[in-house]
């Protein structure tokens, strides 16, 4: 199977070397994406203005590859702070239907100003 690689039109700059989505068979992966708005390269303010956007990045990295937020099986949620738990699960909910697809949220250190970075795999139909 050969694997491509997809950049969103709109979308904030990779910081290293690596694609905003890989495509290999059915399957897209998508990079980490947080709250940066693609046109100020500058984070969002709040959790859940960055929650927001980082899955409207999410969205436009699947788009790019041909995928949607329905085609979605797995997300990994990356939070700074535990406290911003429910804001966040709060905005998530706006972004899928059920059923849901899995997901792990863990607490980590992100680069200063960023409180959330999303990540997902979806699957395509054939």
């Amino acid at each position: 199977m050969s694997r491509q690689s997809f950049t969103p039109e709109r979308a904030p700059a990779a910081a290293g070397p690596y694609s905003h989505a890989v495509r290999i068979g059915p399957f897209v992966h998508t990079a980490g994406q947080v709250g940066v708005d693609p046109e100020t390269r500058q984070p969002r303010e709040g959790v859940e203005a960055q929650t927001r956007q980082a899955l409207e990045n999410v969205r436009a990295a699947l788009a790019a590859a041909g995928a949607g937020m329905g085609d979605v099986l797995r997300v990994g949620v990356y939070l700074t702070r535990a406290e911003d738990f429910a804001a966040m699960n709060a905005v998530y909910s706006e972004f899928f239907d059920a059923p849901y697809p899995a997901r792990s949220t863990v607490y980590v250190g992100l680069n200063p100003g960023l409180l959330v970075e999303i990540d997902a795999l979806a699957v395509l139909e054939p």
